[in-house]
């Protein structure tokens, strides 16, 4: 579980950090062009930011080239880190939290492509997170990830064999309704995305077996995501309805295949660009909890995660996300963990 937040917190670097080091019109262009240029510019004062993000066209970001052999894997015309990262559940984000930005670099004429690997250690297990995601017309996102959740010692001492495997898939779909987080700085709404998760849980020994679980869920989720240019600030905000037990590695649902009613979680994220290319934040996920006393007493309870996570982005095209994550109640107690995540996107 705590591998989960790997890959989420990366996101936060593209969501607030760059952003300030431009003017969004004067950005666009130059990125078409000079991708790498565009990382070495120097930062603009924040006023002079705001005013031309708030003069530039709405048809600036999304004029790309029209040439076909530019509409695909390359740079894209969006600003740096403005992609995100991918969650441990491959939507573009933060580490653990889904945003409303649409991942990779692709603007309304151009399509968007990235790539991400997670692994996080906890004391008793290892989470490793992989996947893709695909992005069209900075409108809609497409992503697929797959998660292997070691036991390890845990495994032996339960009788299932040492280094034992939970693992499942991820289909999600995400939808840009209302709204432009970067260039939207004279208005108070935020981008609104609404999105999906198909889960499918291959455990049928743990999950549908010894807890009788079901293996599949839907998670539906809504995100607003604000991007504060002048303070160097993204904030985001996520309500997601779920059935999910541990993000689905645990399955779906209550004992037996019982309480299977969608409960409403908050999700929410806060990232500060330190520099063009450094930036901090912090993450927090309520989880609900429909498994405890699975094995008497407060047996697999179910505890909020939070995390607190550093993104460094050396290329346009790389980040590397550092993290401290705490995943509340594993089974039978309390996991917290470090975690590092690597994240392609163009």
């Amino acid at each position: 579980m705590s591998a989960i937040l790997q890959t989420k917190v990366a996101a936060a670097i593209f969501g607030g950090a760059a952003l300030c080091a431009l003017p969004v019109s004067a950005a666009y262009a130059a990125e078409r062009s000079e991708p790498e240029a565009v990382t070495a510019a120097a930062p603009m004062a924040p006023a002079e930011t705001t005013a031309q993000a708030e003069s530039a066209p709405d048809t600036a970001p999304d004029a790309a080239p029209s040439e076909p052999h530019r509409a695909f894997l390359t740079n894209g015309g969006r600003l740096l880190l403005t992609g995100g990262v991918s969650t441990i559940e491959g939507a573009g984000g933060g580490g653990i939290v889904p945003w409303a930005l649409i991942g990779s670099y692709g603007t309304r004429n151009q399509i968007g492509v990235s790539a991400f690997a997670t692994d996080v250690d906890t004391q008793d297990f290892t989470l490793r997170s992989f996947g893709a995601a695909f992005s069209f017309r900075n409108r809609v996102e497409l992503s697929v990830a797959r998660q292997n959740f070691n036991l390890r010692g845990v495994g032996a001492a339960i009788g299932l064999g040492n280094k034992f495997i939970i693992s499942q898939t991820i289909i999600g779909a995400k939808v840009r309704l209302v709204g432009d987080a970067v260039l939207d700085q004279d208005k108070i709404l935020p981008q609104l995305s609404v999105g999906l998760q198909y889960k499918i849980n291959d455990d049928k020994t743990v999950v549908g077996g010894a807890l009788g679980v079901k293996r599949e869920g839907v998670d539906f989720y809504a995100a607003a995501t604000k991007i504060i240019l002048s303070q160097s600030v993204l904030l985001n905000a996520t309500v997601r309805l779920t059935k999910a037990n541990q993000f689905g590695i645990l399955g779906f649902g209550g004992l037996g295949g019982k309480d299977q009613a969608y409960k409403p979680q908050f999700e929410g994220s806060a990232a500060y660009l330190l520099t063009r290319k450094l930036a901090v934040g912090a993450e927090y996920r309520t989880k609900s909890n429909r498994l405890e006393g699975a094995l008497g007493g407060t047996t697999f309870r179910e505890e909020n995660a939070y995390d607190f996570f550093v993104a460094y982005a050396p290329t346009r095209n790389v980040s590397i996300t550092a993290a401290y994550a705490r995943l509340g109640q594993i089974a039978l107690k309390r996991q917290n963990g470090a975690y590092v995540s690597l994240q392609l996107g163009f």
